[in-house]
């Protein structure tokens, strides 16, 4: 039986990392075969889809970029339009 102490021992941590490996040439295959199902209609319900693809994370960028951009200038506007009525109410 321990006794119990001021300081905690803390235990390694661990991660869970698989690593992801991308082969073009299977994913062309891959690719092929799935239209080449798809023109004679067979089901692939179970079907894996990657996650990258290519210019995926160009387009994610490009979004957030303008996501920012408008969000700026609403954040301006909204800021404007409290500095008109904050000026309306004190010198008017």
């Amino acid at each position: 039986m321990a006794l119990p102490s001021f300081f905690r021992t803390y235990k390694n941590k661990q991660f869970n990392y698989i690593p992801i490996f991308y082969d073009k040439q299977k994913e062309e295959l891959q690719e092929r075969i799935r239209k080449i199902e798809k023109d004679m209609k067979v089901s692939t319900d179970n079907e894996y889809r990657p996650a990258i693809i290519k210019g995926s994370f160009r387009r994610e960028r490009q979004r957030k970029v303008k996501e920012s951009r408008s969000s700026i200038i609403r954040f301006v506007i909204i800021l404007l339009i409290l500095f008109v009525i904050v000026y309306y109410l004190l010198y008017k």
